[in-house]
């Protein structure tokens, strides 16, 4: 495989041979037929945490097939861009593709449901919630691609220069970078939503341009946002997570030889908790360097998280509608949030039984 980073840690197979009862030597098995090519797309910058362990995993799915599997790993954006990946997994371009669902604003609408201000309070439990909620209702919208494992965002924080937000009323008059839905979520709670590209957020905020922004801790050091910020506002209660996929071509997985997708399968369901484990920590480097630099840290009181949820509710209403526009039934739609909200509750509860950390919440995990 083409490797872009350090090459990580990986299981060895242990391999028997079987021996015969005659006393002269035994002889050995034929090894397995059948090999793989694969290209394996994600348009996150190489150094990225989500980079680094999807390459680990296509370094591990060649050791343990023994080569027979050889995997081309293109990070960067370098074989298709994040818009294009979707479309590159179906048509072949790449065998495997890692991006998120509004790169293709509209083309997987049931999904877009799991990235609505429901209030994940860490990114180990929306993940957790956005793969029963493909396993339980099959969007048909991925039915042209193999789903491998999903995973969301962090929790949602905002970030301020010179206004510390902690009340509702504290948001009116600001303007904070906020594109598609997260703008719309901005804009419930009072604020003003610029879709400004991300490169470009360090320097409006640092001119005034921008009062701040709305993403999450692990900007403030990827970005380096800490270095014009001065608060940092949690509100996981209302977080609205970007839903990605890790998806494969249908052709390319079924024309694996059987041993080699067994292999295959279980690295996936052991690289799916992996994944979500490593989403759930990006944000304490963020949280860490924001110390650092001075950020003052904010947590909504009882009474604002009251607030600042009845706010964003229109946006969720207006989801509904809008899905109900496109020929789904109300119930339909409210069965999927409604479900959504089932499994984020039971998965705060398991985050809690397993002492699982998160940056943002819930308050009994957090450091």
């Amino acid at each position: 495989m083409k490797k872009i980073l350090l090459i990580p840690l990986a299981l060895l197979l242990a391999v028997s041979l079987v021996a015969t009862a005659c006393p002269a030597p035994p002889e050995e098995e034929a090894p397995p037929t059948g090999t793989i090519e694969l290209k394996v797309a994600n348009y996150f910058p190489p150094p990225a945490s989500q980079s680094i362990i999807l390459e680990e995993f296509c370094l591990e799915l060649e050791e343990r097939t023994g080569g027979r599997a050889q995997v081309d790993y293109f990070a960067g954006g370098t074989l298709l861009t994040a818009e294009a990946i979707f479309d590159g997994v179906i048509d072949g371009i790449a065998d495997i593709g890692y991006s998120h669902v509004y790169y293709t604003s509209g083309r997987m609408p049931v999904t877009e449901a799991a990235g609505l201000p429901l209030g994940y309070p860490s990114a180990w439990v929306s993940a957790h919630a956005l793969n029963d909620f493909y396993e339980e209702f099959k969007p048909a919208e991925f039915d042209d691609v193999r789903v491998l494992w999903m995973n969301t965002s962090t929790p949602s924080g905002i970030s301020t220069a010179d206004t510390p937000v902690y009340t509702l009323e504290d948001l009116q008059g600001l303007t904070l970078r906020a594109p598609g839905l997260a703008g719309e979520v901005i804009a419930a709670l009072g604020g003003t939503p610029a879709p400004t590209p991300m490169t470009e957020v360090y320097d409006a905020i640092s001119k005034g341009v921008l009062d701040g922004e709305a993403s999450n801790f692990e900007t403030l050091k990827t970005f380096k946002f800490a270095e014009v910020v001065q608060y940092e506002t949690s509100v996981w209660q209302i977080t609205n997570p970007y839903p990605f996929y890790l998806a494969m071509n249908k052709d390319s997985y079924n024309s694996m030889p059987s041993d080699i997708k067994v292999i295959f399968d279980t690295l996936v369901g052991e690289y799916k908790e992996r994944s979500m484990l490593m989403w759930n920590s990006v944000d304490f480097a963020g949280q860490a360097y924001g110390l650092e630099m001075g950020v003052e840290f904010i947590d909504l009181s009882p009474a604002e998280v009251t607030k600042f949820k009845a706010a964003v509710e229109p946006v969720i209403d207006d989801y509904i509608a809008n899905m109900v526009d496109k020929g789904y039934s109300e119930a339909e739609v409210n069965s999927w949030i409604n479900f959504l909200r089932e499994r984020i509750e039971y998965w705060t509860a398991k985050q809690i039984e397993l002492h699982i950390p998160s940056a943002a919440g819930p308050p009994e995990v957090k450091p």
